[in-house]
């Protein structure tokens, strides 16, 4: 079942004196968590009065933190969003929801092991899957990714040597 809500950023610090914070995103782009009007800290809704990106991050004026200490109460804290209305573009899911999926290899249809975490190096993501005492490390191009069904509850995958660890 995926979940409503998703874990997109956490605060990091304040900016300025009017109650601005800093939010490192893990999505996309600080550009897509700038889209959302209402944020969700500690499970509530937060409405997002201004926000834009700033060097990587984004900066955001909160409903209800208007100086400087109430935005030093919100830092290390997740911002969430609300999965509804969230239109991806075609061939792209939320990490949170391949986490878990069963991988399976295109050319033999063996079963690969669970897809554990994906990794986000600058580059291009990584999927780490593990089964069967094997790890594999996937880079998640086209050339090695051959369909995804977040639904169905798997992915297939293009091996090549040297991505067993």
């Amino acid at each position: 079942m995926k979940n409503q809500f998703l874990e997109a950023g956490q605060v990091v610090n304040t900016h300025g004196v009017r109650g601005e914070v800093k939010i490192v995103p893990w999505c996309d782009s600080p550009e897509f968590l700038c889209g959302f009007d209402t944020l969700y800290i500690d499970g509530a809704p937060v409405k997002v009065r201004e926000s834009r990106p700033h060097k990587g991050n984004v900066l955001a004026r909160l409903e209800g933190v208007d100086d400087v200490n109430a935005a030093m109460r919100l830092k290390n804290k997740v911002v969430s969003i609300d999965r509804t209305g969230v239109v991806l573009p075609e061939g792209r899911h939320f990490l949170a929801d391949l986490i878990g999926l069963k991988v399976v290899n295109d050319d033999t249809g063996e079963e690969l092991g669970i897809l554990e975490e994906v990794l986000t190096p600058p580059a291009h993501e990584v999927y780490v899957v593990r089964g069967g005492g094997k790890e594999y490390l996937i880079p998640a191009v086209d050339a090695f990714l051959r369909g995804t069904d977040v639904d169905a509850g798997w992915v297939r995958v293009h091996l090549i040597e040297g991505m067993e660890r």
